[in-house]
C-alpha cells in the first residue's frame, strides 16, 4: 500500500497528462462526428465561434488510465474492489449518455431520470470493500442511521452534485477547475485521515494491522487524485478561450464521480461534521443552483427553464471578462474546501 501524498500526485499526474494528450483527438472526433456547439442557437452562450463538445472522453480516458496503471501497485490484492468497478462503468455510461445527449438534447426531465436511476444503481454494486451510499450521520454525539431511508438521501445527494456541476459549465474553464480543485481537496483529506492513523498507530502499545484501520482512504485519496489530474489536463485545452467543451457528458461525469467518492472517503472520514462535506467540497455549483432556483420562482419561471440567471452570467454582466469571473469563482470555492479540511481535522 503506498503511502503519503506521493502515490496521489502521481496519480494526478499520469491522469494529467493523458487527458491533455487525448483531449486533441477527441476534438477532431467530435467535429467529424459533428458534436459542435453553435453559439447562435440562444443567447445564453458566451463563445463566439462554434466549438467541439465531448471533452468528456478524454476526462474519463484520463482517469481510466491512471487508475488502471496505479491500482495495482498500491493494492496488490484487490486492486479494483466491486464499487470501483460499478464506479467506472457508470462513468463510461453517463460519457455515453451525455454524447448523445450533446447531439440530439435530452429534455431536462429525461437527463434527471437518468442520473436518479444510475444514483440508486450504484449504491447496490458493492463487496466488502467500500459502498457508495451514505448510510447515517453523527448528530448530538449520537450515530442517526438513515436505515431504508439511505437510498433515496444517496441518491439525491448525488443527482444534486451531479446536476449543479452540469449547470455551471457555462464559461470556458470553470467546471474543470472547480471539479480539480474539489477532487484535490478529497485526495488531501482521504491522505490526512491515513497518515493521521498510521501515526496514531506506531504510538500505540498495541498496533494492529494498518489496513484494518484506514480502510478505501488510500483508494479514495487516489481516484479523487485522478478525477482532479484529468480535469486539470483538460483545463490547458477548455481555459478561455476553449478549444473544447467538456459537454454534458464530461460535467456529469465529474459531479458523479466526485459525489461518489466523497460519500466513501469524506463523508465517512469526518462522520462529526460529514454535512458540512456537500457545503463546502460542492459550494460554489449549490449555491448557484439554489441562487439560480431562488431567481427563477421569483420571476414566476419554470426552475428546469435554462437563463442567464447563473452566478457567472451575473459576473459577465458586472463587466468581469470570462478570465476574470473564473478566477472569482475558483477562489470562493478554494477558499471553501480550505475551509472544509480546517473544519475536518479541528472537530472531525
Amino acid at each position: 500500500m503506498l503511502e503519503g501524498f506521493r502515490a496521489p500526485l502521481l496519480a494526478m499526474a499520469l491522469a494529467g497528462v493523458v487527458s491533455w494528450f487525448l483531449t486533441p483527438l477527441v476534438r477532431r472526433f467530435a467535429i467529424v462526428k459533428g458534436a459542435v456547439d453553435d453559439p447562435t442557437r440562444d443567447d445564453r452562450r458566451v463563445h463566439q465561434e462554434p466549438t467541439p463538445r465531448w471533452g468528456g472522453l478524454a476526462i474519463y480516458g484520463g482517469i481510466l488510465v491512471s487508475l488502471l496503471a496505479l491500482m495495482p501497485f498500491a493494492y496488490e490484492h484487490n486492486p479494483f474492489p466491486i464499487y470501483l468497478i460499478g464506479l467506472l462503468a457508470v462513468g463510461a455510461c453517463i460519457v455515453v449518455l451525455g454524447a448523445y445527449d450533446d447531439l440530439y438534447q435530452f429534455s431536462a426531465v429525461k437527463q434527471a431520470g437518468l442520473i436518479l436511476i444510475l444514483a440508486v444503481a450504484i449504491q447496490f454494486i458493492h463487496g466488502t470493500s467500500g459502498r457508495v451510499q451514505i448510510e447515517g450521520i453523527g448528530w448530538a454525539g449520537k450515530w442517526l442511521d438513515f436505515g431504508i431511508w439511505a437510498v433515496p438521501i444517496t441518491a439525491i445527494y448525488i443527482f444534486v452534485v451531479t446536476k449543479t456541476m452540469d449547470t455551471i459549465d457555462g464559461i470556458d474553464g470553470l467546471t474543470a477547475g472547480i471539479a480539480a480543485i474539489a477532487g484535490a481537496t478529497l485526495s488531501v483529506m482521504a491522505t490526512q485521515e491515513v497518515l493521521q492513523q498510521l501515526e496514531m498507530n506506531r504510538m500505540s502499545a498495541t498496533p494492529v494491522k494498518p489496513s484494518l484501520l484506514i480502510g478505501e482512504q488510500p483508494r479514495v485519496a487516489l481516484i479523487a487524485a485522478a478525477i482532479a489530474g484529468s480535469a486539470i489536463g483538460f483545463l490547458r485545452h477548455n481555459f478561455n478561450p476553449a478549444k473544447i467543451f467538456m459537454g454534458t457528458g464530461g460535467a456529469q461525469l465529474l459531479g458523479f464521480l466526485l459525489a461518489s467518492i466523497s460519500i466513501v472517503g469524506a463523508m465517512k472520514t469526518a462522520a462529526a461534521v460529514a454535512i458540512f462535506v456537500p457545503m463546502f467540497a460542492f459550494g460554489v455549483q449549490i449555491f448557484d443552483a439554489f441562487f439560480v432556483v431562488a431567481k427563477r420562482i421569483r420571476a414566476g419561471k419554470p426552475i428546469t427553464q435554462a437563463d442567464k440567471r447563473h452566478l457567472h452570467h451575473t459576473l459577465l454582466r458586472k463587466g468581469l471578462t470570462q478570465r476574470q469571473t473564473v478566477a472569482v469563482l475558483y477562489l470562493a470555492a478554494l477558499v471553501l474546501c480550505g475551509l472544509l479540511i480546517w473544519v475536518v481535522r479541528a472537530f472531525g
